[in-house]
Formats: C-alpha cells, sequence, structure tokens
C-alpha cells in the first residue's frame, strides 16, 4: 500500500461511511467499491433509480430523501461538488463533527488502497479508454478494480470490485480533483479546450495535467498532440508516447477502415507486436484502442488477448451506444458535449454509410456555450438535420446572455424544442429509412433516445 495520509487513515478506519446522493454516477462506483472493501456503506438520494435499487441489492442501506438523521452513526460523510453546504445532511455531519470529504478526496483515498492503480485522464477518451483497459484485463482474467465514468456494458455497472492489486480509474480534471489521486500508472490521452471557466487559459489547464502525471511512476502520453508533449516534459515519470504519426514508441500502422471501426498493426520501437480490428467508429478510437493495448500489453497480457477483448469492445455507456433500430432508422446516443467530441461522433456517423445523420444536441452549461459556440456551430453543420434543446444550466446562473437560439440560427437546417415527449415525435417524423438519429449532450437528453424508438 501507498503512504497514507491523515485523512486517508481517517478513512481506511471508518466503519460506516454515508454517501450524499448515492444514486449519482460519481458516486455510485465508490459505495460499490466500500462494499467490496467491508464497510458499512449507506446513502441518500432524492429519487430511487437504478443504481439505488443496485446498491441496496449489494448491502448498502439506502435513504430516499435527505434528512438529518440519515448520517447518524455514520463515521465519515462522503458528498459530491454539487451538494451544497446547506444539505441537511452535510450539515448535521459538520454540526455532529462527523468528519466530511468531497467525493475526490474518498476516491483518492481509494486509488492509495491498491498498489497498481491506472489513472486514465484527458479532455476527451477517458471513459472509453477506462472501459477498454478494464474490459481487456477482465477477459484475460487479471480480476481488476475500476471505476468509470459510464457504464461498461460487459458488466452492466460503472464500476469492477476485482480481487487483484490492480484499479482503473478514470481520472477527471475538472476543479482539479485528479490532483487528489495517486496514480502508479498514469494516461494522458489528450489536453483541448474545457474547464476554461475554472482554468482560465490552456497554459493552467496543461499545468494541471502535469502536475497529475507527475504523480505516476509510468506515463503513457499522445505524442501527436502538442500540449501533452508539453505537459510530460521535464516530469521524472516513465514515458512512453503512443500515436500515428512521427516517432511514438507506441504507433498504429497500416490504419484502414473497416465496416465497423479502423483496423491497424500496432507497433513497440518499431517492432510489430499486435494487430487491432476496432468495433467502435471513429478515428479517434485508434488512439484510445492503442493506448489500452500499450497499457496492457506493458502490464503483461498477451497481445492475441488484447485483440480478443477489443473486437467484443462496441462502446461504454452513452459512448455512440446502439439504442435500437426501428423502421429501417437507427438511433443511437452519445455523451459528446465538447465541438471536438460532437465533431468526431458525427464524423463517425457519417463514415458508416447511412443516408443521413439525424441528432439532437443538448448543450451543457452557459459557461461553455458562450465560449464554444462557434466550435459548436461548426461541428453540429456535420449532421444533415440538427435539432437543439434548451442549454441545461447545471450549477450555473446565464449570465452570459446565451441561448439554444444562438447555435441553431447559424446552422442550416435547427431548431430548438423545449419539450421531450414533441421533440421525439418531431424527430422520428422527419427519420426516414437508412438514416440514423443520434441524441448527443451531458445531460439527460439519453431520455429522448426510447422515446423515439417508440415514436418509430
Amino acid at each position: 500500500m501507498k503512504q497514507l495520509s491523515k485523512d486517508d487513515i481517517t478513512i481506511k478506519n471508518a466503519r460506516r461511511i454515508h454517501l450524499v446522493g448515492i444514486g449519482g454516477s460519481g458516486m455510485c462506483p465508490i459505495a460499490e467499491l466500500l462494499l467490496s472493501k467491508g464497510y458499512a456503506v449507506s446513502g441518500s438520494d432524492r429519487t430511487e433509480s437504478e443504481n439505488t435499487k443496485r446498491l441496496a441489492t449489494l448491502g448498502a442501506s439506502v435513504f430516499i430523501g435527505q434528512r438529518a438523521e440519515n448520517v447518524a452513526g455514520a463515521d465519515i460523510v462522503c458528498y459530491s461538488a454539487a451538494v451544497h453546504a446547506d444539505n441537511p445532511e452535510l450539515a448535521a455531519a459538520r454540526k455532529e463533527g462527523i468528519p466530511a470529504f468531497e467525493r475526490s478526496k474518498v476516491l483518492g483515498a481509494i486509488t492509495r488502497f491498491y498498489g497498481n492503480t491506472v489513472g486514465v485522464s484527458g479532455t476527451h477518451g477517458k471513459t472509453t479508454v477506462s472501459s477498454m483497459i478494464t474490459q481487456i484485463l477482465l477477459l484475460n482474467k487479471r480480476d481488476p478494480s475500476a471505476v468509470i465514468g459510464g457504464k461498461l456494458p460487459l458488466v452492466g455497472s460503472a464500476c469492477v470490485s476485482g480481487g487483484s492489486d490492480t484499479l482503473v480509474c478514470e481520472s477527471c480534471e475538472f476543479v482539479d480533483s485528479f490532483l487528489e489521486f495517486s496514480p502508479d500508472i498514469s494516461v494522458l490521452l489528450n489536453i483541448d479546450n474545457d474547464h476554461l471557466d475554472y482554468f482560465k487559459t490552456m497554459d493552467n489547464l496543461t499545468a494541471s495535467f502535469k502536475k497529475f502525471c507527475s504523480k505516476s511512476k509510468t506515463c503513457y502520453y499522445n505524442g501527436d498532440d502538442e500540449l501533452c508533449i508539453k505537459a510530460v516534459s521535464g516530469i521524472e515519470a516513465k514515458k512512453i508516447s503512443f500515436g500515428i504519426s512521427g516517432n511514438a514508441f507506441y504507433r498504429a500502422d497500416n490504419v484502414t477502415a473497416g465496416k465497423f471501426g479502423f483496423s491497424f498493426d500496432v507497433l513497440r520501437a518499431e517492432k510489430k507486436v499486435g494487430h487491432l480490428d476496432m468495433r467502435v467508429p471513429g478515428r479517434h478510437n485508434v488512439y484510445n484502442g492503442l493506448v489500452s493495448f500499450a497499457v496492457c500489453f506493458d502490464m503483461g497480457v498477451d497481445a492475441a488477448g488484447i485483440a480478443s477483448a477489443l473486437e467484443k469492445f462496441t462502446g461504454a455507456g452513452r459512448r455512440f451506444q446502439f439504442i435500437g433500430e426501428k423502421s429501417g432508422v437507427t438511433v443511437v446516443d452519445d455523451y459528446a458535449h465538447h465541438p471536438t467530441e460532437i465533431a468526431a461522433t458525427l464524423s463517425a456517423a457519417k463514415s458508416l454509410g447511412f443516408k443521413r445523420v439525424i441528432t439532437v444536441f443538448q448543450p451543457y452549461t452557459y459557461s461553455r456555450v458562450a465560449l464554444l459556440k462557434d466550435g459548436m456551430i461548426k461541428a453540429l453543420s456535420i449532421a444533415d438535420k440538427v435539432f437543439l434543446t434548451p442549454i441545461v444550466a447545471s450549477r450555473e446562473e446565464n449570465v452570459y446572455g446565451v441561448s439554444s437560439s444562438d447555435i441553431a440560427l447559424a446552422l442550416k437546417d435547427g431548431r430548438v424544442i423545449a419539450d421531450y415527449g414533441e421533440l421525439a415525435s418531431e424527430m422520428a417524423a422527419v427519420a426516414e429509412d437508412g438514416d440514423i438519429i443520434i441524441t448527443m449532450g451531458a445531460g439527460d437528453i439519453f431520455k429522448v433516445a426510447g422515446k423515439i424508438l417508440e415514436k418509430l
């Protein structure tokens, strides 16, 4: 075990840990891991969900509704950044002197309970690569644990509780939260202009990734990304580059487009060590598959086993996720919310031979739209027909004076529809045999996908 801080020891020695918002996508995996480590886990959420039901079956005490008495008897209270100081459970914990830690602190402590933590970072692709690495390790009987930002279809969960000393941990840069983690292996996929409401400048963002990678013993970084190269320069960790062009240590060669994704040879120090046939579309998945191969190959998994596992990988939850097909229309859901991700998703769809690409995009946060509006317009222009919902405010006030109409009016064929039922009806009505419909965004737009299938 790595060296523990005072806070880590407090968490390690706790008997019962209470999680405020236990059903959330960030909190649910932490609850699962804590249960697997033998902790008594309780938690609360405003509404019952698939996640709260799952945790209850695993042994957690789940309260629907948040009340001060729910934290009675807890040794630790864990809360997410979305929980405000006046939350009755958080306020009760502080009044009673129960140590309260933000989610990233608890997950950081968990990373130090494992001897081989793989921290997957980058602006785009974290969930996909965390899922790929986890699937490779699972199918090659390495028994990993994992905390992923989306569901891995292989296990039907965003969490895996294994018995080995390996933890695969998706590591998000938002408000520097990943600096709480202690990766033995760091992965840096790319650096793009996101979360600048917090970081302010690209230099600050790059410096944050540098700090994260500096915490590891080995760092895999994108040798085709100039900011990644800048971020890892001068760090003490062993540096291993991956890429398609240049002199990357792991390089994708003979890249060819197939029906479901790209195929390529994997070169290690210019020697062919494997071949991958990807089952997820988009050129960005060449990088994702390549670095997943590299990490697992260097951990001792044989090339054939890696290739077999990746050939079975058809995407993480909400990452070009196939929802269904009806009346000749394919419906897919994707988490893309940054222009680079939007363009990658729509370009991947265009490459698959559908007659038309129809999308509904749900913009996420006013600050992101204010900063990236022009990029969103350019990326959405790839689609043949675009619908939008109003902007999801999340934690923000609209001090920027932006709206989804600003995007829609700049598109050749863009409309804003707020009601999900009306939206599903309109999208189903315009779809024709041979089209693909993509619901896209970081909020709850995925709920529309099922409604579209019903309307079809």
